[in-house]
């Protein structure tokens, strides 16, 4: 695992890559010895610069699964996020202007939490519910009653006891008694496995500049200290462009929309 890239050097790599794919769909049907010669040494450019891409990003494996903290199976949670890791690499589309550690974030995350939810024994169903419960205890100054937990998550008395009982089971499991909302970073209702385009498209017009620093930082791909080094500047004045960012996503046409999408992740 080499150090992570910056922006500019892992920018730099995505023309490469790209000329590197198109190389392999041309040699399919290319006979001509020479061009075929230039075209292998574009793939072979394109699949070096890929391997320093999965290098340079091999870190947020381990910190998903550092985040979860689970003492069943580290090996099988990192095995999962690794090849979410290769799964990101492979749909990857440089011409869609996220970075590529933002998007791989998405796949890492979600086969690593299909591996913690597996080895909880949770239905998709019950995951969302605790969930649920989690934030609902979260945004509360005090702990809510059984009633309110019921009414919270739309079920019966019984119900929740049982979701209840599950939220404390999987913080049991965890050497760290992190948030649980952090096990969904990349789940929905609708089980994503990425963000669709029209939050992208949203969120870009609204962040402007500062959308790359905005959503690495909100789904945890970043810290504020790297970010700001980054862009060598303090941490406070990081912290104020992601808040601007918040600001300007509250205030936007889209902010319910958008409020919806991200209550679900």
């Amino acid at each position: 695992m080499t150090e992570p890239l910056s922006i500019d050097e892992e920018r730099r790599l995505y023309p490469i890559i790209v000329r590197g794919r198109e190389a392999e769909a041309a040699l399919v049907s290319v006979v001509d010895a020479s061009v075929r010669r230039r075209l292998l040494r574009q793939r072979q450019a394109g699949q070096e610069a890929e391997s320093t891409l999965l290098r340079a990003t091999c870190g947020l494996v381990r910190a998903r699964v550092n985040e979860r903290g689970y003492r069943f199976g580290n090996e099988e949670l990192e095995a999962a996020g690794v090849e979410g890791l290769v799964n990101a690499l492979r749909r990857f589309d440089p011409a869609r202007g996220v970075r590529f550690a933002t998007y791989a974030n998405y796949w890492i995350t979600k086969l690593v939490n299909q591996a913690v939810q597996q080895q909880a024994g949770l239905t998709d169903g019950e995951m969302r519910l605790v969930v649920s419960l989690q934030r609902f205890e979260r945004s509360r100054t005090r702990p809510p009653s059984r009633r309110e937990i019921a009414a919270h998550l739309g079920v019966s008395l019984v119900r929740a006891d049982e979701i209840m009982q599950m939220s404390r089971e999987l913080v049991r499991r965890r050497f760290h008694e992190t948030p649980l909302p952090d096990l969904v970073d990349s789940r929905g209702t609708e089980g994503p496995s990425e963000a669709p385009s029209w939050v992208i498209d949203a969120l870009k017009r609204i962040c402007g500049p500062d959308f790359d620093d905005f959503w690495q930082y909100t789904f945890r791909t970043t810290t504020l200290e790297e970010l700001a080094a980054a862009h060598s500047i303090t941490r406070q004045g990081m912290a104020k462009r992601i808040e601007r960012s918040r600001r300007a996503v509250r205030e936007s046409e889209d902010a319910e929309r958008l409020q919806a999408w991200f209550d679900l992740q």
